[in-house]
């Protein structure tokens, strides 16, 4: 069940499964396309991971691809869509991908990988050359506390990806000019000034003619990629030596090296490790699964009703107000008192859709004896008509229409007066139309209400336990 926020009505959750708008090619003029996010979870598996040797690596991918594209949604909004099918965001390959890729992207359908009750920033690269690397050494204030450097014994099984390029200076020169970085006169040599916790280079030193220019090791590598190729200075993870007027470049792994090496959970996978022993490696603290995970809760229980909160001082009085309407039910309709009533209060508005599922137009939710509230919700009407979804779950028989369990509690809570319109339970489960759900609940509610004007309250609320008469 759930609640409309300014009218507190109820319905059934059924979510609608997600569609991202891809642009498939960098150029502004190319198409855009609607994607279901399974499809395109299995077409970023094609274009990013597709040499794979092991399933569960694979798992692991569609985990960190998944999460990666709802954190980074409408990452492109102002160009009118989601995300882009370069490297930029992921890359895409749709019509690359086989009945394997596709059902492995099925088998972990949904789910997401999660920190503090949010989809996690899911970094991955190709080689970490045996040491992952620090989010903050790549993108400066970016401080991510499971995207820490640590070793990677997996990725240097059997080897750690060692690598060697010798270039012309000038040459080096040249790319770095193309992309509009200061190079001094007669580059000659190439120094690492400073390097980040993970040994990678992050500040280098140009020599020539004149005075030294710094120049950040990741712009140096991101210019040469495009001027010369990818395939050049792989990673930043690299020594660097002059031999007559040319440089000889001697590093390991191949990308930035933040967050999941895919070189080392493919061999994870190859050794045995399931998907989510993968994510837990090389994001630690973060908890994967289909809603919001790795929250702090903290428990506050009264006599008939425990609290969950993070945030204990501002939902203290939840609480006190949640029991002392407890009681008020049960002694005015003379009904038990539910055992272990729960109720959720979520510390801001997109956690609460990240676990629930549900659009921002709702308010709160009740599943059986579990209340979820959005953090603006606990107040006295929404939760007593939450609690009185509680009571009439707890008493009502299978074969009771979903109207007339959602008309009762609007009932209860408060009778609408007004003729009776038509509606449909489907119109009451739906999501994707609020004004289509207000109707239904307002016209349910109606409903009961004209079921008690005709039999009398006590006659209709004992319809919970007999059903509706025919």
């Amino acid at each position: 069940m759930r609640v409309l926020a300014l009218l507190f009505l109820c319905t059934i959750l059924r979510a609608a499964p997600a569609i991202l708008r891809v642009r498939l090619k960098p150029a502004v003029s190319s198409a855009t396309i609607d994607m279901p996010l399974e499809q395109y979870v299995a077409a970023v598996l094609a274009g990013e991971s597709s040499t794979f040797k092991s399933d569960e690596a694979m798992k692991a991918m569609a985990v960190a691809i998944r999460t990666f594209a709802i954190h980074f949604r409408a990452r492109h909004a102002k160009e009118g869509y989601d995300l882009c099918g370069t490297t930029h965001c992921q890359r895409l390959e749709p019509d690359l991908v086989t009945e394997r890729l596709q059902s492995l992207a099925d088998a972990t359908a949904g789910e997401l990988l999660w920190y503090e009750g949010k989809p996690a920033y899911t970094a991955y690269s190709r080689n970490c050359g045996g040491m992952t690397e620090d989010s903050t050494a790549v993108w400066d204030g970016l401080r991510v506390p499971f995207l820490r450097a640590h070793p990677d014994p997996w990725c240097q099984r059997p080897a750690a990806g060692r690598w060697q390029w010798s270039v012309d200076a000038q040459k080096i020169a040249a790319a770095l000019q193309r992309s509009k970085l200061q190079v001094p006169a007669d580059l000659r040599a190439i120094q690492v000034a400073q390097r980040t916790p993970s040994g990678r280079a992050r500040v280098l030193l140009l020599s020539g003619s004149g005075e030294p220019v710094r120049l950040a090791a990741s712009s140096f590598r991101f210019a040469i990629g495009r001027a010369i190729g990818w395939n050049s200075v792989r990673s930043d993870r690299w020594e660097v030596t002059e031999n007559g007027g040319h440089l000889l470049f001697e590093g390991a792994g191949e990308g930035h090296g933040v967050g999941m090496c895919q070189r080392g959970a493919d061999q994870m996978g190859v050794e045995g490790h399931g998907y989510r022993e993968i994510l837990a490696f090389y994001f630690p603290g973060t908890a994967t699964g289909l809603n919001a995970r790795g929250l702090g809760w903290r428990r506050m229980s009264g006599e008939n009703v425990a609290l969950m909160t993070t945030l204990p001082d501002r939902d203290r009085a939840v609480l006190a107000t949640a029991e002392r309407q407890v009681k008020e039910i049960s002694a005015q309709y003379g009904w038990p008192i539910p055992a272990k009533i729960e109720i959720r209060v979520y510390p801001d508005v997109e956690t609460f859709r990240n676990a629930t599922g549900e659009p921002g137009w709702v308010a709160a939710r009740t599943t059986a004896r579990r209340i979820e509230l959005q953090p603006a919700a606990p107040r006295d009407a929404t939760l007593r008509h939450e609690l009185l979804h509680v009571f009439v779950e707890s008493q009502a028989v299978a074969q009771l229409p979903v109207w007339f369990r959602e008309g009762l509690a609007g009932y209860l809570a408060h009778a609408t007066p007004g003729a009776a319109t038509e509606f449909a339970d489907r119109d009451i489960r739906q999501t994707e139309n609020e004004s289509r759900a207000r109707t239904a609940y307002a016209a349910a509610t109606r409903k009961v209400a004209a079921l008690v004007q005709r039999y009398g309250a006590p006659t209709v609320l004992a319809f919970l336990k007999t059903g509706l008469p025919k």
